[in-house]
């Protein structure tokens, strides 16, 4: 049986040209000053990107809660309504918090929750609006809100999916902006002034294997040293690509040999040189970061790759599923040539361990101080030592009802896990499974939540709300 796909927190694009604009759109001729090199962010206060910084997934530094209840206001410090649907997941930087949101001309627009197999994409022509809003972190009110696109929608979406499922990027100055087939946008973060922004073309990503079942895009941009950096994996002619972020000028490309996915690109940055790593399916790959070159590649495992790299422990963990595997990967950063492994070898000189069965469809994985946590969709978490692949725990979250799309989180100790019907899961971080709490958002929740200096961030399905002191 075919199996439903969803794409959390990410965005996928495709071919297109930038120009400088001003505040009313209009084309002119300059551009922004030089500002300062990106940054990652201050610890456990900026969480700029999907999953935060280097979408680890962690905020330390300050204590997080363990119990609260949204419906009876419990431990809420505030809930703001967001119109419209959207799987972004709020971005922090200092007193900022953003999210994507693509309002419908549907009063009560169709979106499916749960374990079900249907592929069929939502029939909706109706104009829509892709908007970007940031608040005030402290208190919840709206502090800009800008219009990026109106239209009817050039993709379809899934019916568990949004027209706005990338998750921004910041580096503290530019606040980047993807919306698929309507558009690439960079705003100064500080007032949501339009920088640039550029047509990147129709991006048609659904499954390869029936094309007609279009999905909607999900592979989020990523900022580094003063650079956008976006995967796009699509039906045809995908790509990785760097631009400029002072005026969205392309720097390189380099081609893909893929299917369509919806996985963000991960960063790794040691001693020896910068990586981007790209999950996939034909073509799991390591890019140099200055010049896009191909450094090593393998073939993958699960064809609908959706979870993004991460990097912890010396090794780079990759997971996908779909089809006959859903591995996991650990992988040494010295990789290059063809990795691939061969037979049923688990292991190789690249390949630090692998298991062929126990990876996650949608969930990025963790790696919280020794241990690597991966949930599947029903909510199976298997907890592993992280550099030996040794399994410590397997335990079901929930009773099969709910669906499992956000990436768990972690802080202070605890690790948090979303469930899509709005249930959060509490766990104490450590090699033996102890549950701490189960917390009741009263929504849908589809987005990997964000941590700051103590508090929670989710997106639900009408709402942004802050858990926490």
């Amino acid at each position: 049986m075919i199996r439903r796909v969803l794409v959390t927190g990410l965005a996928i694009i495709s071919l297109g040209s930038a120009f400088a604009v001003s505040t009313d759109g209009v084309p002119h001729a300059g551009v922004e000053p030089s500002v300062p090199r990106p940054r990652v962010g201050d610890a456990g206060i900026d969480w700029p990107s999907f999953r935060g910084p280097r979408a680890s997934g962690i905020a330390e530094g300050f204590a997080t809660p363990v119990t609260w209840n949204v419906e009876q206001s419990q431990g809420v410090a505030w809930k703001t309504p967001i119109p419209g649907l959207g799987h972004s997941s709020p971005i922090i930087w200092k007193d900022r918090v953003c999210v994507a949101t693509a309002i419908s001309g549907k009063t009560d627009p169709e979106l499916k929750v749960g374990l079900y197999g249907n592929i069929d994409p939502v029939d909706d022509t109706t104009p829509h609006e892709w908007r970007v809003i940031c608040v005030d972190k402290k208190s919840g009110k709206v502090a800009w809100s800008k219009t990026a696109h109106r239209g009817v929608p050039q993709i379809k979406r899934h019916t568990k999916a949004t027209h706005a499922n990338s998750t921004f990027s910041t580096d503290g100055t530019h606040l980047v902006a993807f919306f698929g087939s309507e558009g690439l946008y960079c705003y100064r973060l500080s007032d949501g002034r339009l920088l640039w922004k550029k047509d990147l073309g129709l991006l048609d990503s659904g499954f390869f294997q029936v094309p007609e079942a279009q999905w909607g895009f999900a592979s989020s941009p990523v900022i580094h040293d003063g650079r956008v950096v976006v995967q796009c994996d699509v039906q045809k002619d995908s790509f990785i690509a760097a631009f400029a972020i002072e005026d969205g000028r392309e720097i390189w490309r380099t081609p893909r040999h893929d299917v369509p996915t919806w996985s963000t690109p991960g960063i790794l940055e040691d001693e020896e040189r910068v990586q981007l790593i790209a999950n996939g399916w034909h073509e799991i790959a390591g890019y140099d970061f200055a010049t896009g070159k191909k450094l090593w590649t393998m073939k993958g495992g699960g064809d609908i790759p959706v979870p993004t790299p991460i990097v912890a422990r010396g090794l780079i963990f990759i997971t996908n599923a779909h089809g006959d595997l859903s591995p996991i990967y650990a992988i040494r950063p010295d990789a290059t040539g063809d990795i691939t492994l061969q037979g049923n070898a688990r292991s190789s000189r690249h390949i630090a361990w692998s298991t062929p069965r126990e990876g996650a469809y949608m969930q990025t994985p963790l790696v919280y101080g020794e241990h690597l946590y991966t949930s599947k969709d029903n909510g199976v978490l298997s907890v592993y030592e992280a550099t030996t692949g040794t399994r410590l725990y397997q335990q079901r979250l929930a009773d099969g009802s709910t669906g499992f799309t956000a990436s768990p989180v972690a802080a202070d100790g605890k690790v948090y896990f979303t469930g899509e019907d709005g249930e959060v899961h509490v766990i104490k971080a450590g090699p033996a499974f102890e549950q701490l709490a189960q917390n009741r958002m009263g929504e849908v929740c589809m987005a990997t939540p964000a941590i700051s200096e103590g508090r929670l961030y989710f997106r639900t399905r009408g709402h942004l709300v802050a858990i926490g002191d």
